[in-house]
């Protein structure tokens, strides 16, 4: 079961951080590979759904804090503490179990891209990605509540096709950070929920956050054949060498939803059965694929309508079979 560990580490929803008019200010070119968090400040208050997701974006990589939350999910309600520090330009995200297995999840980050470098750059996430999904998604505001002993306003993320989940997020009126999100499935079910019960001391970051410089895309013998639209590959790159495996991780996102494709030759790993598994509210389709000769193992998780995962799945094919 290791490919399944490593997916879940990808996909656990650490939730540090859930960027109209685009708030112009805030804007990052391609080449800057850092942003001032305390231009933040001197930015008007958000009026569209678009511009409050775009300052959410923004929060989460620039506002430190500490806080306490609760998990609703498959496995029932779970407690945890989670906090945010920005060190020398570097993020770092903890969430930390209260109750159940003991659990303890740390990220250590930067500002992402949108994709790997073509040309030699790539648009910054926070600068490129409300417009990206809101090509694939309904953005709308719905009223003000009280989250956590705060205000809050709430923005629904419906998605435009059967492809993809929506959500439906809590901003913090204050600060823009997520107070409260769930994810919703194809019928708008709640399938999963996460609320902070107490934020303990945002304060904006006074000083700069680092941006991740463009990075070329890695060459794979496997092609792609099918994606959604407007998903694209991620620029994140692993390889776990264990006990002399080669498994090799892609990432796909629409700027919203994601999912990761794992591969790995049948004689280094431990297979998994094939077939369409569930792993709390994520799906994980296994497929064994004969790839050029070398028997394989594939793997499609994520947090999407299965059938969107079994059809990425089972549309891999080596690159050579489409030359």
């Amino acid at each position: 079961m290791r490919v399944f560990r490593s997916c879940a580490t990808v996909f656990v929803p650490l939730l540090l951080a859930a960027v109209a008019p685009s708030v112009v200010a805030l804007e990052a070119t391609p080449d800057n590979d850092r942003f001032d968090c305390r231009l933040l400040t001197t930015e008007p208050t958000p009026q569209t759904a678009r511009d409050w997701y775009e300052l959410n974006l923004w929060a989460g990589h620039c506002y430190r804090y500490d806080a306490h939350a609760v998990r609703i999910g498959f496995d029932g309600v779970r407690t945890l503490v989670i906090s945010h520090e920005v060190n020398d330009g570097v993020e770092r995200g903890r969430a930390r179990f209260l109750d159940g297995p003991p659990e303890v999840f740390e990220r250590r980050s930067r500002i992402g891209r949108l994709g790997w470098a073509e040309g030699g750059s790539a648009p910054t996430i926070p600068a490129g990605i409300a417009a990206k999904i809101s090509s694939h998604y309904r953005l709308s505001l719905a009223g003000e509540e009280r989250i956590a002993n705060r205000r809050a306003y709430r923005l629904d993320i419906s998605p435009l096709d059967s492809f993809r989940y929506g959500k439906r997020l809590w901003l913090d009126a204050e600060t823009g950070l997520t107070l409260k999100q769930s994810l919703l499935d194809e019928t708008g079910r709640a399938v999963e929920t996460f609320q902070l019960t107490v934020l303990e001391r945002p304060r904006l970051h006074q000083g700069e956050v680092s941006i991740d410089a463009p990075r070329e895309a890695p060459g794979d013998a496997w092609h792609i054949g099918w994606l959604p639209a407007g998903f694209s590959p991620q620029p994140v790159e692993t390889h776990s060498g264990r006990h002399g495996s080669d498994v090799t991780h892609r990432l796909f996102s629409d700027g919203l939803s994601t999912f990761s494709l794992f591969v790995a030759p049948l004689g280094e790993i431990e297979p998994l059965a094939p077939g369409l598994h569930r792993l709390g509210v994520s799906h994980a389709v296994v497929r064994h694929r004969d790839l050029d000769g070398t028997p394989c193992q594939v793997v499609v998780m994520g947090e999407m309508p299965p059938r969107v995962l079994l059809r990425v799945a089972d549309g891999l094919s080596w690159a050579a079979e489409d030359s």
